[in-house]
């Protein structure tokens, strides 16, 4: 499978939100709006939301990487991704992410 690294080192590539903005999908785009109401505790999220084409890449965005503390810091710093900062390893916006992420953390180690 294709990565697309975001700035904290998640694979946008395996996201279903961007898989459904690509694809149109929009049976893909209700399945994820009620999973993630319940895995975020976010009722909000409606099936129109569920539009992304990744963190880096150009086009329509998720409401929340608008407001991502990481990907704010890494652009502030002109940097790609946190793979770029030598705080990577000890970075208090990253820690908990990556605690339950831990692969984004080697996939932004494997930029290097």
């Amino acid at each position: 499978m294709q990565k697309l690294i975001a700035c904290c080192g998640l694979n946008c590539a395996a996201c279903d939100a961007r898989i459904a903005t690509i694809a149109n999908d929009n049976e893909l785009r209700t399945l994820t709006a009620e999973k993630w109401k319940t895995q975020y505790g976010a009722s909000d999220i409606t099936h129109e939301m569920i539009n992304c084409t990744g963190c880096r890449e150009e086009g329509v965005k998720f409401s929340h990487c608008n407001e991502c503390e990481i990907r704010n810091c890494a652009k502030s710093k002109n940097f790609e991704t946190c793979a770029d900062c030598d705080k990577l390893e000890n970075c208090a916006l990253l820690v908990n992410l990556h605690q339950f992420v831990p692969e984004a953390l080697e996939n932004l180690k494997s930029l290097n």
